[in-house]
């Protein structure tokens, strides 16, 4: 185990399950003070508790990431109890029920791109306004191997949202580096969460699944996908700047 983020502070929206959460732990395990933000206290806690059970520092704050204040709010908090920012990881994301561009539900449109999008670049907006003052920092967004990279029948919305942000990542990437911010993002494919399952798919039907579609015959670890957010919040990732790394095993190699 290395400490490359000992004495800072690491913000993980949707840090209360999946991803989020196992990106929060390893940020703790790594030596970062860690506050995990969303909108649910309940799972935020527990993953509190499960990073201070390994002797690790976090903070839980419930916030909306679609409202400016609240994320105002969270960035504020953050830097009171913690005395800094200096790593984002923005990683609140949803699904809506699959629908063809013509059918989708213009409710469901907008759900998917205040949460995936919209709440992105406010969570960003408020990171940056830290960060240009204090030094800079680095800042990892959760886009998806579909968007951008890929396409799937029935989730234009998602799709739309998810592809948005790796754009609207490596634009802010190249307006904020002569800041001394360092923005980058990790696309995921399928990964050990329940978003990667079928409704009512067993879990040997999942595994068979993902041996047939994808090329590395399996899902992606909760732990690969931490491992590569940390390597670009790192400054042994100096010179990485608006890259969107796939992590899906080879689907859209």
């Amino acid at each position: 185990m290395t400490h490359r983020f000992t004495g800072r502070t690491a913000l993980v929206t949707g840090g209360g399950t999946g991803i989020g959460r196992a990106v929060a732990l390893a940020f703790a395990r790594e030596g970062a003070r860690v506050v995990v933000a969303g909108r649910r206290e309940g799972p935020l806690k527990e993953t509190v508790a499960l990073i201070e059970a390994e002797g690790g520092e976090a903070l839980a704050v419930t916030a909306d990431v679609t409202r400016s204040e609240d994320v105002a709010g969270l960035v504020a908090w953050t830097v009171e109890r913690f005395g800094g920012l200096h790593v984002a990881v923005n990683n609140v994301g949803m699904l809506v029920p699959a629908a063809r561009v013509g059918d989708i539900d213009e409710a469901d449109w907008d759900r998917v791109m205040d949460t995936n999008l919209k709440g992105v670049w406010l969570s960003m907006k408020h990171e940056i306004g830290h960060m240009r003052e204090h030094g800079g920092g680095a800042i990892v967004n959760i886009a998806s191997n579909i968007g951008a990279h890929m396409r799937k029948d029935g989730f234009g919305a998602y799709t739309v949202s998810k592809a948005a942000v790796s754009a609207l990542t490596r634009n802010a990437a190249r307006d904020h580096i002569g800041e001394g911010i360092r923005i980058n993002a990790v696309s995921p494919g399928p990964t050990e969460t329940p978003m990667s399952t079928r409704p009512g798919e067993s879990a040997a039907e999942k595994a068979e699944r993902m041996r047939r579609d994808v090329p590395a015959g399996r899902t992606g670890s909760l732990e690969e996908l931490a491992a590569a957010v940390l390597h670009l919040a790192s400054d042994e990732a100096g010179f990485t700047v608006g890259a969107d790394l796939v992590v899906d095993g080879g689907v859209t190699a």
